[in-house]
């Protein structure tokens, strides 16, 4: 499976928020995970990762926010 940008819509509301969810992605670099990018103001988190969406949804979703899957970006 390559490498694939996934995009998830998390609701944050303060970088307290933005971090939990940093952290969380962290922890799987070197995994599979190999760049987070969060924007705040849209409420978007970005994955580069050869990981399953299921996986990194599940990860994200540990921080308690609500969170969706929107999708592989091209």
């Amino acid at each position: 499976m390559g490498t694939k940008v996934h995009e998830f819509k998390v609701e944050m509301t303060c970088e307290g928020c933005s971090g939990a969810v940093d952290r969380v992605l962290s922890k799987l670099k070197g995994q599979g995970v190999e760049e987070v990018k969060i924007d705040l103001p849209g409420q978007l988190v970005h994955v580069t990762s050869t990981l399953p969406a299921e996986q990194l949804l599940d990860t994200i979703k540990k921080t308690g926010k609500n969170t969706t899957y929107n999708g592989v970006k091209s």
